[in-house]
């Protein structure tokens, strides 16, 4: 699978060979198929942003920095320039009924909670990501270098399960390497953001920790696209695949408290970014 054209690759696969299947949670038909691997080559930085349709990159990458900043409400996120999870907080109908739920664009503990803040039995909190960095940072790889938001035990918790939900670090000589693993793979809407989630969490990890970035792993389960997707999704997989952008990283970004403090959008920008027009898929909620 070549890596400029994987998205659009595994995109036509679903469509020859992906079987339909009714969806109780959103009420539509399901085109599925199980596993799908993609490799973005981070030390060339072939940054792995869709041309086939424009993708809101600043969007999926300011995403990312919540989690790894711990957020758990809706308007910490509306702050720094995602809306992503305004309709989960406050639209999503088992959540405002959830007795566990605060109030106006509470989440509960989702994603990043669970990375920077996990609870054992006794209370105490388990902050992974910061023993993930330091252990890197020290050049230790003890082959459980992992940061996972996917916690069965407090689902009830939190407006949503995650789907991108693992991430592991490896150490090879002076390069780090990155596997992530999804659950649900929404491909209109969720992998589009997500690839690029991969790809800057191991360019930043790398950067902070000293190390140089080498391939960002996407491990996907279960790929799908929605009925309501399909003719769109059909016409974007027609459009020809321009060459891929690189992505400028501030170069100043040397710590995990520099990612919790004062990173914004402004920090990362596409380089070359050619690309076809948006496509306004329906999301099925």
């Amino acid at each position: 699978m070549r890596l400029l054209t994987q998205y659009e690759d595994t995109g036509k696969e679903l469509l020859s060979r992906g079987r339909w299947k009714h969806n109780e949670r959103t009420g539509h038909d399901c085109l599925f198929m199980i596993n799908a691997n993609h490799v973005y080559d981070v030390g060339e930085n072939i940054c792995p942003i869709v041309t086939t349709k424009q993708t809101y990159v600043g969007m999926a990458i300011m995403e990312i920095i919540g989690y790894l900043r711990g957020y758990d409400n809706a308007a910490q996120f509306r702050e720094i320039g995602v809306k992503s999870w305004d309709a989960n907080a406050n639209e999503s109908t088992g959540w405002l009924a959830n007795p566990n739920r605060k109030g106006t664009d509470d989440l509960g503990r989702v994603y990043g909670v669970q990375g920077r803040g996990w609870m054992k039995p006794n209370g105490d909190l388990v902050d992974q990501l910061l023993k993930v960095y330091n252990d890197l940072r020290r050049g230790i790889d003890d082959r459980g270098e992992i940061v996972t938001f996917y916690n069965p035990g407090e689902f009830d918790l939190g407006c949503l399960r995650p789907c991108m939900h693992t991430h592991q670090f490896s150490i090879d000589g002076d390069r780090l390497h990155l596997h992530s693993y999804q659950r649900s793979a929404d491909y209109p809407l969720g992998v589009v953001w997500n690839q690029i989630q991969a790809f800057v969490l191991l360019r930043l990890m790398a950067q902070i920790t000293g190390f140089k970035p080498g391939y960002a792993y996407h491990n996907m389960v279960n790929v799908h696209l929605y009925r309501p997707q399909l003719e769109l999704f059909e016409m974007q997989m027609e459009r020809e695949v321009f060459e891929a952008p690189q992505l400028w990283v501030n170069p100043d970004i040397q710590s995990l408290e520099d990612i919790e403090t004062w990173v914004s959008k402004k920090d990362f920008k596409p380089q070359n970014y050619k690309h076809h027009e948006a496509i306004a898929y329906p999301f099925a909620s």
